[in-house]
């Protein structure tokens, strides 16, 4: 199943990672932000269903597409799949026409994720609170999932953070809550947000849709 899915995806121009231990691939969604995820319901059911679990928990792949495929046609199996966090349910056999198929009916699903982590390079103060900690910074890049910042000193990965960021000068910051997902360096980290007050999102998206659109 891995072969045919990795074969019909490098034919049709889709760059694509394949990993058949579950373990390996639960710390690349930890790690990397991908378009859209298949993961094959095999026996035991458990371990993908738990790798699925998994996903949703994670930062960056939280709301990816998931594509389950299965040969297990009881409901319990289809319910348990759509339960863990499942997009779309396909059964086994698939050909690769299927395949394409299925990817191009996820492929709303995939813009939306592809423009909520779009980055635009944006210079703006940012001041971000962990406990009784706090720094000042400035984003390198953002996204309406987050952003890139340079800071004189950094929060450790998997810290929960208050941020606020001050985009348009005379208009108030944008305020919300989010974790550290990554460090590089000694002064530069990558924050998802993870909270945001629906008029505050409203006002991220209205800043940033046309810079991502242009």
């Amino acid at each position: 199943m891995c072969a045919l899915i990795k074969e019909t995806l490098i034919a049709a121009n889709i760059e694509n990672v394949t990993l058949t231990p579950s373990a390996e691939a639960a710390a690349q969604f930890q790690e990397k932000k991908f378009d859209v995820i298949l993961v094959d319901l095999c026996a035991p059911p458990a371990e993908p269903i738990k790798l699925v679990l998994g996903i949703r928990l994670s930062g960056f792949n939280k709301k990816t597409p998931i594509i389950m495929i299965s040969d297990d046609l009881r409901p319990r199996a289809l319910s348990e799949g759509f339960k863990a966090g499942a997009s779309f349910f396909v059964y086994k056999p698939i050909d690769r026409p299927h395949l394409l198929s299925l990817i191009r009916v996820s492929q709303g699903a995939i813009e939306r994720e592809i423009r909520r982590f779009r980055r635009v390079a944006v210079r703006a103060k940012i001041h971000i609170k962990c406990g009784d900690r706090s720094v000042e910074g400035e984003t390198i890049d953002i996204s309406l999932s987050g952003a890139f910042i340079r800071a004189p000193n950094i929060f450790p990965v998997g810290s929960h953070v208050e941020v606020i960021m001050h985009l348009l000068a005379g208009s108030p910051p944008i305020a919300g809550v989010g974790s550290i997902m990554r460090v590089t360096g000694e002064n530069t980290m990558g924050i998802q947000l993870e909270r945001l007050p629906r008029a505050e999102s409203a006002r991220l998206q209205e800043y940033l849709l046309p810079l991502i659109a242009g």
